[in-house]
């Protein structure tokens, strides 16, 4: 039997570890077509079965987690060495984040950090689909959440406010609602129900039907920018539809979100030069733009 070479186990650990051959091949900078063929090929060598494939993406044979367990520690040993010797390991970096997060926050400010840091190399992905440092070649994360990951650094860099936004359009056709007549208004929903803990912190009765729901923030505000309705924002969501005039806050009130922004990594993260320079970046672009934001009120 001949030996597979490396850039076939290369393939497999990273198919192996996102379970998803689309995202494996955009890792490795392959086509989905060229990744399956180093697999199959690998298989043939091997006289076995390394994965099982349905239309969720991939998982692992037995014999798939047998040669994970025994080419996993080495392949990243080897890539660790390469990445030093290249000089990767001090210069580059992956960082994960929402989509609508790197749109509508990250990438208004980014340019600061690349012109302060022109060696740096920063690899950004995005995506709804939460981060597994165990098995994927990423370093750091810009999280929405609690603050807290089993085995994971976390670096809380701002809470989050909620207030009701409409578009022009609407405001010119309805008139402009007071805090206490919400519910007369179309009101446009999320899977989280916010509307329901608005009113209970500001009074009112919640309307007996939406005029439509959404399970994505970024479509839900859409909505509001076509005029569909009045919906309910995260500052750092609606603050660029503000500042071009596409939405409209309907009151100064706000209400604290539940879960907070953090930048998250894994230990083994921690000593990377880039992310580093990343991170102390941030959090001093935080704390500049906390000293120059009003505090929200006391009551919401």
């Amino acid at each position: 039997m001949s030996k597979p070479d490396l850039y076939a186990l290369q393939a497999f650990v990273t198919a192996a570890r996102t379970r998803n051959l689309t995202r494996a091949a955009e890792q490795l900078h392959l086509t989905v077509s060229a990744l399956s063929h180093q697999m199959r090929g690998l298989e043939e060598r091997l006289g076995k079965r390394l994965f099982t494939r349905s239309p969720r993406g991939v998982s692992l044979t037995d014999d798939g987690q047998r040669l994970l367990s025994a080419v996993e520690g080495p392949m990243d040993s080897i890539d660790r060495a390469f990445a030093q010797l290249h000089g990767r390991a001090s210069t580059g970096f992956t960082l994960s984040a929402l989509q609508s997060f790197a749109s509508s926050w990250l990438m208004p400010r980014l340019g600061r950090f690349l012109a302060l840091h022109s060696g740096l190399e920063l690899n950004l992905q995005t995506g709804a689909e939460l981060v597994d440092f165990s098995r994927e070649s990423i370093d750091a994360a810009l999280r929405f959440g609690p603050g807290k990951w089993p085995g994971l650094l976390a670096d809380h860099l701002f809470d989050e406010w909620i207030t009701p936004v409409a578009s022009p359009l609407l405001l010119q056709r309805l008139g402009k609602p007071k805090l206490a007549n919400f519910a007369g208004y179309p009101l446009l929903a999320d899977p989280g129900n916010r509307w329901r803990d608005w009113f209970k912190q500001f009074g009112g009765t919640p309307p007996k039907r939406y005029v439509a729901s959404f399970n994505d923030t970024e479509m839900l505000l859409k909505a509001a920018v076509e005029g569909m309705g009045i919906a309910l924002g995260r500052h750092t969501m609606i603050q660029p539809l503000l500042d071009n005039g596409r939405l409209v806050a309907l009151t100064t009130r706000k209400m604290p979100s539940k879960y907070a922004h953090y930048l998250v990594y894994p230990p083994r993260s921690a000593e990377l030069p880039a992310l580093i320079a990343f991170r102390e970046w941030l959090l001093a672009e935080v704390q500049i733009e906390a000293r120059a934001v009003r505090k929200p009120p006391a009551d919401g």
